[in-house]
This record gives structure tokens, sequence and C-alpha cells, in this order.
């Protein structure tokens, strides 16, 4: 099953980066500059565990990043569209690999269960 959600991801990370391309006429440099903003949230984990997970969820949970867009879209803010589309795919391509949104407890502990060698607990 994790085979077949991993396929979906990245389905969906190649689907909003031509979204990004192909409608709102978005360049590279942009992408490549804007892609692994949201794993900037990494650096929160280094004052604790919760702080660390609000943060990295803020930053990849696709219901906020849909909301920035839909945002975008009645302000006509195009860079907010841009950069909503660049985060989905980028939410996308973290859950391909395994990264899902993360609980208090552990960096390695997400709503797609357990990272790692870790296991189950």
């Amino acid at each position: 099953m994790k085979q077949i959600v991993r396929l979906e991801e990245l389905g969906l990370c190649i689907f909003f980066t031509l979204i990004f391309f192909l409608f709102l006429n978005g360049i590279w440099t942009t992408f490549l500059a804007l892609f692994f903003v949201p794993d900037l949230s990494f650096v929160a984990y280094l004052i604790n565990k919760k702080i660390g997970a609000i943060t990295y969820n803020l930053l990849h949970h696709r219901g906020g990043i849909i909301l920035a867009c839909i945002a975008g879209y009645f302000l006509q803010e195009n860079w907010l569209i841009s950069t909503g589309i660049i985060f989905l795919a980028h939410s996308s391509f973290d859950r391909m690999l395994g990264y899902g949104l993360k609980h208090f407890d552990s960096f390695q502990h997400t709503h797609l269960g357990w990272m790692g060698k870790r296991g189950k607990h």
C-alpha cells in the first residue's frame, strides 16, 4: 500500500509542477528557489520538538497551502498562488519520500506512521 501512496504523491508533485510551468508561466529559478523553503522549518526543531512540529506542519499542510492559493486568487496576487503551488509540489515530494505531518513527540512520528527503522510504538 505504501508504494501506491508514494506513486500517487509522485503524480501530485508532477501535476503541481506542471500547473506552475504551464498555467502560471513559472520560471525554473523561482521554482528551485522556493521548492525547499518549507524544509527550513527543520530549524525550529532546535528550539524543541513541539515548536518544530508546529512549524513543519504549518509549511507542509495542504489545507493551509490551498487556502493561501485561494487568497492569492481573490487578492489577485500571482506570487501567492505560485508560491502555494510550489509548496504543494514540495509537500507531495516529501510525502513521496515518506515524510508526513509531524506529531509532537518525535520528528520520525508522522501522520503516515513511523519513519525509518524505528518502527511502530
